[in-house]
């Protein structure tokens, strides 16, 4: 399809959604400016302890195949079918994700933007790196942007915030009127820690499968890569009795790590001096209203961060682009368009950010329990009879896009309620699969 050259529009962020978003614009024609504040990261090393590998599924993957790519970020992804636990004396357990055949998928972070800014590019989209957006004129759809010492200003018929959690175009929306912004950072920080792949670049670990070990009040995860490796992020508080800042020589280090997780401590090579030189990173969720002035808008992490802990931070961003672009197949304006994407999105938004930080609290704290997993078996019996009355959360918000995440939210309430009242009755493993299923499932 020809350009429009008469419909320039800038997006402000070359990450993930920054990048798609540009790929979805140059297919419906329009002249597309990206605006990155980092050098090119296809030019760069990773920033280390910052790149948590990400679970891709069906709501990304939906908008990844509306462009032809899903195909090909397949290629570098793992499937993983569910979570393997560890205990504290590394005994196993595992939990499937939904049925056979349902999994998401583990995939680099940097290899999936690389990806998508070469498909743009190929698409004629022009990236500006190391270019800092320093104002946004909402009047004039204006931005001011400098580059080294040149800082230049240019008119578009059209800005996309894509500029991930810390956003500027944000930051020149919160000083306009009537702009609600709220920041809450969680108690807990990450750190990135590595496991190397075995002989003949064998995993080390169960291949298919996100690894987790569970202790209460903190955790670690592992996600597998292509070449046999785990990435794997510890998630642990700040500050307090146990926390990153009780853990600052290599021997309270190594003697932490070793007694905590003493199964992943074993595959960990240089755990103590890896962690030590790895920076904590924080934890954000952002809430703003509204998304959209005149014909600017805020898309992803911009409009909406959340933690990582339901995998649905790059899933959410990518199904942004992909009902943006629905909208405006419609062919209404600019500023039309973006109303109606955040009156359908917003709500949306604000589900996902509370089940990212509910499900914390499970991966943490649940996923060993006993009583946890005897509810988990209940309402797995629950779907399997009654498909589709009684959808698990996780299954709804992972598996089916085709139900928004505010839906999935009230649903998932409704479904709490009912099953709290069984997990009260005597209920017990022996005699479990002997309930009254059909009354259950009328309750909600």
């Amino acid at each position: 399809m020809p350009f429009d050259r008469k419909q320039h529009i800038a997006i402000a962020g070359a990450g993930l959604v920054g990048s798609l978003m540009a790929i979805y614009l140059a297919r419906r024609g329009h002249r597309v400016s990206v605006f990155e504040r980092r050098e090119d990261r296809r030019r760069q090393q990773v920033e280390v302890g910052r790149s948590i590998n990400l679970a891709l599924s069906n709501r990304g993957l939906r908008a990844l195949a509306e462009v032809g790519l899903s195909d090909e970020i397949r290629k570098n992804a793992i499937a993983m079918n569910g979570r393997m636990m560890h205990d504290a004396q590394g005994k196993l357990t595992f939990q499937p994700y939904g049925k056979a055949g349902q999994f998401i998928n583990s995939i680099s972070r940097g290899n999936l933007n690389v990806v998508l800014m070469d498909e743009a590019e190929k698409m004629g989209v022009t990236f500006h790196f190391s270019s800092r957006i320093e104002k946004v004129d909402f009047g004039d759809s204006a931005l001011t942007v400098t580059n080294g010492h040149k800082k230049t200003t240019e008119t578009f018929d059209a800005i996309i915030g894509a500029d991930g959690a810390f956003s500027a175009v944000r930051g020149s929306l919160q000083i306009t009127d009537r702009f609600d912004y709220s920041q809450h950072y969680i108690a807990h920080g990450y750190k990135e820690l590595h496991i190397p792949p075995g002989k003949d670049n064998a995993f080390q670990l169960e291949k298919n499968a996100l690894h987790i070990w569970p202790r209460q009040s903190f955790m670690l995860i592992a996600l597998p890569n292509p070449d046999g490796s785990f990435t794997c992020t510890l998630f642990y508080p700040f500050d307090g009795p146990h926390s990153f800042d009780k853990l600052q020589t290599e021997k309270q280090i190594d003697a932490f790590l070793m007694n905590t997780f003493p199964d992943a401590y074993a595959l960990i090579p240089n755990g103590a001096a890896l962690f030590r030189q790895t920076p904590a990173s924080s934890l954000v969720t952002v809430r703003c209203f509204p998304w959209t002035k005149n014909n600017t808008l805020l898309i992803g992490d911009a409009a909406h961060a959340i933690v990582p802990f339901f995998g649905q931070g790059m899933n959410a961003g990518f199904e942004d682009c992909r009902v943006l672009n629905e909208i405006l197949a419609n062919g209404a304006g600019w500023h039309e368009s973006f109303n109606a994407f955040q009156e359908r999105r917003k709500a949306d938004a604000d589900a996902i950010a509370q089940l990212a930080l509910d499900n914390f609290i499970e991966m943490r704290d649940l996923v060993a329990d006993d009583r946890f997993l005897l509810r988990k078996k209940i309402e797995a019996k629950l779907h399997e009879l009654f498909p589709e009355k009684w959808i698990p959360l996780y299954t709804m918000v992972t598996f089916r896009d085709d139900i928004g995440y505010a839906d999935a939210l009230a649903m998932g309430n409704r479904q709490k309620q009912a099953m709290d009242q069984v997990m009260q009755s005597d209920v017990t493993e022996k005699n479990w699969e002997h309930l009254n299923f059909e009354a259950i499932v009328n309750t909600l």
